[in-house]
């Protein structure tokens, strides 16, 4: 195992880990001391569940017989003792492949048939449905076991020509990129759609995900990785040959289907041992090798720093024998530095603010409750002091007192109905916008548009005019979250004035992140919607797909978009009713306390060290909860040794100095 990349995943996993450690702490302490509302237990779930389920995607494109497979397996498998993807001449992975792992599921291979891609379901809709794909168990105690099954993949058939059309495997408009036919006219094509390895290697027990895809036929034949797999990557690793540098179908696959360059992006020259040559000097091997190099970067346009000569049949071979000199003889490090110092930091850096802001608002949350409670018992601390020596006449005046208090307080019940009544509406109006029926009203308006065109040339219009009426209804949330922010911070100021609540109304959702995300989704599709996919639209099944995949893509963005606004809104509820809850109970005891008293004089002194008792108990409290708060903060702040003074610029020169 790599000690700069993939060890850097694993402490990452093991940072996530211990963090999930003391939420678990924190929720505890919550929950056993009466302190979490359903609102926060649920806030709290929701950042336990990222931070387990949260995965790193590092998705491998290039054409057939780059060595995609085999750089896969250096990186990532080596500590196998063996090849986990099959890696051989010719063409390997037929479909696309995800490699992750699912706790409480059995290693397994799961396969979906290409056929369904006639039933116009996208892949995301056919995740959910384990009745689509086939399975095959994989024995990860008998390697034989695991790469005769991991073989699948490979699998082709033979179609007709009209099939091969239906599929996405063959177009009338670009006969050049058709694959070729046999003696019967038939056409070879994938057996499988997509393919799902559960295997339990450490890293992806830390939650990677290595997305392995195909070359160019079937990366154009399925969209839903232009336009949703490969956009998802944390990463993309572009692999060439460096025997032959940038070929047609490479620069078709980096130009139509990788979009503008990224700092996400790495490019791999792989076989670099192809150009050893007995009669050159090693000097002029490496010379050769750094030509390639900046050619390379110059046709693709990005930065020589980010381009990688290497050898994964190298790497393996001398991970697997432990050779140290030939591992640096291939060059790999260099590969695994510069995806260690890209990616770790910036998923951490996510992670982290994440965490201190839930940490910050729990723990505001908890001092909230309790110093509620403390005043109640200062008050209470103070009447009954004043009880010390006063007749039996002046309890009873205390009785009353409580009676009234506790009458005069009920009274804000009204006001609390009618501050419900106002914000449920306003949250209704604003949910409104965000709903499943609102998305896939605006996208059968698209789709009509579409319709409307000759031979859907006007797609691109179409998309980018739905793009741009959903970012007004994202914005339109935004603008009633700041409506319903500042009618409830105006209601709770009356409440703490005149009912002596301690009501606090947080800062609304920002919704420039889904913003943003539709703005990506909004980039790649337009880049997927040139001539050729406008032509692929005029047909009805694929017009039907295209549609189910945007909607899918686009409920994810809205359905987040709403769950955190409803989350927020729920919260400040929350907070209401328990304050609500708090305030009765301290009448209730109050009034317990008074009648007690009434009938035992001795109860005073009993009553008053039992309330002093208490409230020592709450401080406690109150520093357990910022011990457990600064605790977390301080474990997501904890900088990680293979990340803490890596960047993605600092790794790049590395290469340049030592190549």
């Amino acid at each position: 195992m790599s000690t700069s990349f993939a060890s850097s995943v694993d402490e990452l996993g093991q940072w996530r880990q211990s963090i999930g450690r003391r939420l678990d702490e924190f929720g505890r302490f919550l929950t056993d001391n009466d302190l979490a509302d359903p609102a926060a237990s649920e806030a709290l779930d929701a950042l336990r569940r990222n931070l387990v389920g949260e995965k790193l995607v590092v998705a491998f494109v290039a054409e057939f017989s780059r060595g995609k497979s085999e750089l896969i397996n250096a990186i990532f498998f080596s500590d196998t003792g063996r090849r986990v993807l099959p890696a051989t001449p010719g063409r390997t992975t037929m479909c696309p492949v995800e490699l992750g792992y699912e706790a409480g599921e059995a290693p397994a291979l799961a396969l979906l048939p290409i056929a369904t891609r006639l039933e116009g379901l996208s892949l995301a809709e056919l995740r959910g449905q384990p009745k689509a794909w086939g399975h095959i168990p994989l024995d990860i105690h008998s390697p034989d076991q695991l790469t005769e099954a991991l073989r699948e993949v490979m699998r082709t058939q033979w179609v007709s020509v009209d099939d091969a059309r239906a599929l996405g495997f063959w177009s009338d408009d670009n006969g050049e990129d058709n694959p070729p036919t046999n003696d019967a006219g038939e056409v070879e094509v994938p057996a499988w759609r997509h393919a799902m390895i559960n295997y339990p290697h450490p890293l992806l027990q830390r939650g990677l995900v290595v997305l392995d895809t195909p070359g160019l036929n079937a990366i154009g034949a399925e969209p839903e990785l232009t336009l949703s797999l490969l956009p998802a990557a944390h990463a993309i690793v572009f692999i060439l040959g460096a025997d032959t540098g940038v070929t047609k179908s490479d620069m078709t696959i980096w130009r139509d289907h990788l979009g503008s360059p990224s700092s996400s992006a790495f490019v791999v020259l792989n076989k670099i041992d192809a150009l050893q040559d007995p009669l050159a000097t090693v000097e002029r091997v490496k010379e050769q090798i750094e030509q390639q190099r900046q050619s390379t970067a110059r046709t693709l346009d990005v930065a020589a720093e980010r381009v990688f000569p290497l050898s994964a049949r190298q790497a393996l071979a001398a991970r697997i024998d432990g050779d140290v000199a030939g591992l640096a003889q291939s060059r790999l490090p260099f590969l695994e530095e510069a995806l260690g110092a890209q990616l770790l930091p910036q998923r951490r850096e996510a992670f982290q603010q994440t965490v201190m802001e839930s940490a910050n608002r729990m723990e505001a949350q908890v001092n909230r409750r309790l110093g509620d409670r403390r005043r109640q018992m200062a008050e209470q601390v103070l009447e009954l002091r004043g009880l010390r020596g006063k007749s039996g006449a002046k309890v009873r005046l205390m009785l009353e007192r409580v009676q009234a208090e506790t009458t005069e307080f009920e009274q804000c019940t009204a006001r609390l109905q009618a501050m419900r009544m106002v914000h449920s509406r306003m949250l209704k109006n604003a949910l409104l916008d965000l709903t499943s029926d609102r998305l896939r009203q605006e996208v059968v308006e698209m789709q009509g548009a579409m319709t409307a065109s000759l031979l859907h040339l006007g797609a691109k219009k179409a998309f980018i005019a739905l793009c741009g009426r959903l970012r007004e209804l994202l914005e339109a949330a935004q603008v009633r979250g700041i409506e319903i922010h500042d009618m409830l911070g105006a209601s709770f100021a009356k409440l703490n004035a005149e009912f002596g609540f301690s009501l606090a109304i947080t800062k609304a959702p920002d919704f420039g992140r889904f913003i943003n995300d539709l703005t990506l989704i909004q980039r790649n599709y337009v880049q997927y919607l040139g001539l050729t996919q406008a032509l692929r639209l005029s047909q009805p099944k694929f017009m039907e797909q295209f549609r189910r995949m945007l909607v899918s893509k686009l409920r994810v963005v809205f359905e987040n978009a709403s769950g955190e606004f409803e989350l927020w809104n729920k919260t400040a509820s929350a907070q209401v009713d328990s304050q609500l809850r708090e305030r009765r109970r301290g009448f209730r005891r109050r009034r317990e306390a008074l009648e007690r008293i009434q009938s035992a004089a001795g109860d005073l002194e009993q009553r008053l060290s039992e309330l002093e008792a208490q409230d020592a108990q709450l401080q406690q409290l109150q520093a357990r909860s910022t011990e457990l708060g600064n605790r977390l903060k301080q474990q997501a702040q904890r900088e990680l040794t293979g990340t803490a003074s890596a960047s993605p610029s600092g790794a790049m020169p590395l290469y340049a100095a030592q190549a």
